[in-house]
């Protein structure tokens, strides 16, 4: 078992940066790949990023390349999404997620463990 407590949110004007953070327990966290993903009001829960076990490979959405970096510190049992250049449509409840899989995912289906979400606001 594994319980994930995300940190960081806020309200924040566009253009403006937020740090995530992803507090994992219970189980050794470099056995799991970690994933972001977020949900806006009135929509589905969509992928953001996600990272392997070992902090190596990444992948993220098309809708956040170049502007948000997912992380992972061991020593910490933590997981990172810095989110830069925020506009209006990255307004949601960010989720953090581990998987088993070791490697980085980008279906919700694939992760056996979710917290409880933190929420981003971006004002004009």
């Amino acid at each position: 078992q594994v319980q994930l407590v995300e940190t960081g949110g806020g309200l924040v004007q566009a253009g403006g940066s937020l740090r995530l953070s992803c507090a994992a327990s219970g189980r050794t966290f470099y056995d799991y790949a970690m994933g972001w993903f977020r949900q806006a009001p009135g929509k589905e829960r969509e992928f953001v990023a996600a990272i392997n076990w070992s902090g190596g490979v990444t992948d993220y959405a098309d809708s956040v390349k170049g502007r948000f970096t997912i992380s992972r510190e061991e020593d910490k049992n933590t997981a990172y999404l810095q989110m830069n250049a925020l506009e209006l449509e990255d307004t949601a409840v960010y989720y953090c997620a581990a998987s088993t899989s070791r490697d980085p995912r980008s279906r919700q289906n694939e992760y056996n463990y979710w917290g409880q979400g933190t929420q981003v606001t971006v004002s004009s």
